[in-house]
């Protein structure tokens, strides 16, 4: 059963429609990885890249590519500057072979980087707006890409803070990744390192803000409030009917919340 959801969920994925892209299924506390944010220069240059790596189009939308486990929104405006220098460094895709899609996305155009210390299973996009994107291997995902991680760079002495944070507000489960803390949600890893300078906040990067999927929205941002979280944009919902609401991290990443109305999840990654 489990298997046939999840080639329901595939087929689902892959169909170009206009519904929703799918999320994984929603942690105890409701919250699931929903999208990254982008400004960029060029939208049809940028959605090109996206597309050539695998992402699904949005019928009807040429702002937004779909990744199971994110959505790639693009806006067309020039950022102030790239992810790097961020407290959000960098994100990442998982593909089931590296050099395969190195050399599969290098043909139609991609700016493809190696991996660090000659390794083979990692690679880098990085985007003309400085977008830094990493790409490492899991040989036994069933997706052909998907998304994987959020890397926050941050001073030392608040890695625990933050991965404390995280867990508290969002639910995500503490662990580790490599030799990095991590927390962990549902379509995302949360990879917290040491900052090598100081960092400034996303908002108005190439990154301007990552975004969560929460269910009962409303009843959530009253929990934030309560514990003394400040919403930076109060909650409203869009044309749409998607509940929306904006916050910011304790370290400079801007967070916009949703509610998607019937939305449909991916029920695992495996």
């Amino acid at each position: 059963m489990k298997k046939l959801i999840l080639i329901v969920s595939v087929m689902l994925f892959l169909s170009a429609s206009s519904a929703w892209p799918q999320a994984f299924q929603p942690n105890a506390v409701g919250v699931t990885m929903g999208h990254w944010h982008l400004n960029v220069r060029n939208i049809e240059a940028t959605r090109k890249i996206f597309l050539a790596m695998g992402g699904a189009e949005v019928q009807g939308d040429n702002a937004r590519v779909r990744f199971p486990g994110v959505l790639v929104i693009l806006r067309e405006q020039a950022p102030t500057g790239g992810t790097v220098g961020t407290v959000v460094n960098h994100v990442g895709f998982l593909v089931p072979n590296v050099q395969e899609s190195v050399k599969r996305w290098k043909a139609a155009g991609v700016p493809v980087l190696p991996g660090g210390n000659g390794r083979t299973d990692q690679a880098f996009v990085v985007t003309p707006d400085e977008l830094r994107i990493e790409i490492l291997e899991d040989k036994n995902q069933k997706f052909p890409i998907q998304h994987h991680h959020v890397h926050f760079n941050v001073p030392e002495s608040e890695i625990p803070k933050i991965q404390a944070w995280y867990a508290k507000t969002f639910g995500a489960k503490p662990g580790t990744r490599g030799q990095n803390q991590a927390a962990d949600l549902p379509g995302a890893n949360l990879t917290f390192s040491k900052a090598d300078g100081p960092v400034v906040t996303t908002k108005d990067r190439a990154l301007d803000h990552i975004g969560f999927d929460v269910n009962n929205l409303q009843a959530f941002l009253k929990k934030l409030e309560a514990a003394g979280i400040k919403l930076d944009r109060p909650y409203s919902k869009n044309p749409n009917g998607v509940g929306i609401a904006f916050i910011y991290d304790p370290w400079g990443t801007y967070i916009e919340l949703n509610e998607r109305p019937d939305a449909v999840y991916i029920q695992n990654s495996n």
